[in-house]
């Protein structure tokens, strides 16, 4: 530890330091000893490690499916279970056709993916059969909900879809924007969509609001049984009962007309987004030079402030400052290797579970965002003095755990007072990792204190 002492300074000359040499030395003259600041650096070491997040809170309409593996990272397996909205009260616009349906199927609609995008890979379905809980967990075991020897349909596929032609992939609309929206189509039985008409007809009270629904369709399963390579990223889910209704015309005329109903997966129901992470155990070892951060559930890193060492040197005092920056190692370059995530939040490592359960954004105080700057090649998190204050207040007996996650961070403008601030931030659901560096010049951090009066 290395202190500084800068001297005595007044207390205007932070908010005058623009001003001339001669007034700040006339301010200085005549300042008793009482109105003088007293303003200190104190140097310390940080203690960073990687440690496992094996499961986190994840309440989202999108998710992640398939298997893929890193050499550096290992493998991730990722699936999920997803529910259905159904509108109160819910009928079949028309009636089918003899009350016969035609066909069902179940649609997975993706707009990005990590690895090789021609490894084949397999979608494959299951019946939920048991209700599920509001637990928005990432180590859920879909065993315990779905019915594992009833598949209602499976599907092999590439992220990159070779028998879509170049005129539809790349097709746009008036303003530019694509039209093409990747899309894997499982057809499921027709028996299902059968059996949800006569619901509708014969017991009608199963469709009276959201709860009634759910007992008598609990949901999906929706997993990866074959391949290895390729994990998408999932946008929106939904199932579709197809059927034909004649239509009388104008002129007396029977038409047969086509139609559908659709279930959606939306935020208003229960998606489990499960991911499965296995050889890591190399990413927590102790090392010397750098820590790791791997999503989604993998590992992050862990700092520990020195409070304890450093509330001594405070005591009596203001905290005013203690920048922090993270810097990266350069991203491995091997085939697809992960890429580093745009955004980390830092927070103490005992509040990451009501952070999240309830929706907080960064405070500033006990909680801070921030965004990878390419002219830095940091993450510049700013004046974290105001969390180590608050724990010393608290708990200076020891000292402070705090967590480096990868977030996603959606955002907002105020166009009349030219700001930007956040809106919500969740655990990032996709591939990403990096290394961060933990050498002496990264983990030292100067802490600045100031006190009025002789020092």
């Amino acid at each position: 530890m290395k202190r500084i002492v800068l001297g005595l300074f007044l207390a205007f000359i932070f908010c005058l330091g623009s001003c001339d040499d001669d007034l700040t030395r006339v301010g200085t003259s005549i300042q008793g000893d009482s109105d003088k600041i007293s303003v200190s650096v104190d140097s310390f070491y940080i203690e960073a490690s990687t440690v496992l997040m094996e499961s986190v809170y994840a309440r989202a309409d999108t998710g992640l499916l398939g298997e893929f593996y890193d050499p550096l990272y290992g493998t991730l397996k990722s699936d999920y279970i997803c529910q259905f909205y159904c509108p109160a009260e819910f009928q079949f616009k028309h009636t089918p056709i003899n009350g016969k349906i035609d066909s069902v199927d179940f649609r997975i609609f993706y707009d990005t993916w990590v690895g090789d995008s021609l490894a084949p890979m397999r979608a494959q379905i299951y019946p939920i059969v048991k209700p599920l809980e509001k637990n928005f967990y990432t180590d859920v075991n879909p065993e315990d909900y779905a019915d594992m020897q009833a598949s209602l349909g499976m599907q092999t596929y590439t992220a990159f879809d070779r028998s879509v032609p170049d005129s539809v992939r790349y097709a746009t609309d008036y303003y530019g924007n694509s039209t093409f929206y990747p899309v894997i189509t499982v057809r499921m039985p027709q028996e299902l969509g059968q059996k949800f008409y006569e619901e509708t007809v014969n017991n009608p009270s199963s469709f009276k609001d959201q709860d009634a629904f759910n007992e008598f369709f609990p949901g999906l399963y929706v997993t990866n049984t074959f391949g290895s390579g390729n994990i998408i990223g999932v946008d929106v889910s939904y199932f579709t009962i197809y059927y034909k209704y004649m239509d009388v015309g104008s002129e007396g005329q029977d038409t047969i007309i086509k139609t559908s109903e659709v279930f959606n997966v939306t935020k208003e129901v229960i998606q489990f987004n499960r991911f499965k992470n296995t050889n890591m155990d190399h990413l927590i070892e102790p090392n010397a030079n750098y820590t790791y951060i791997k999503t989604p559930a993998g590992v992050c890193t862990k700092l520990v402030i020195p409070a304890r060492e450093i509330a001594p040197f405070i005591d009596g005092r203001i905290l005013n400052n203690m920048p922090l920056a993270l810097y990266p190692m350069p991203q491995d370059e091997y085939e697809y290797a992960l890429t580093m995530p745009e955004t980390l939040l830092i927070l103490p490592e005992d509040s990451v579970k009501s952070f999240f359960e309830n929706s907080r954004v960064e405070d500033g105080i006990t909680s801070f965002v921030a965004s990878y700057s390419s002219a830095s090649r940091a993450y510049s998190f700013g004046n974290l003095s105001n969390v180590l204050t608050n724990h010393i207040e608290n708990s200076p007996e020891k000292d402070l755990s705090l967590l480096v996650i990868p977030v996603k961070q959606k955002q907002e403008s105020n166009s009349y007072y030219g700001t930007v601030y956040t809106t919500s931030l969740s655990h990032y659901l996709f591939p990403y990792g990096m290394k961060l560096r933990k050498d002496d010049a990264v983990m030292k951090v100067g802490v600045t204190s100031s006190k009025y009066g002789k020092n």
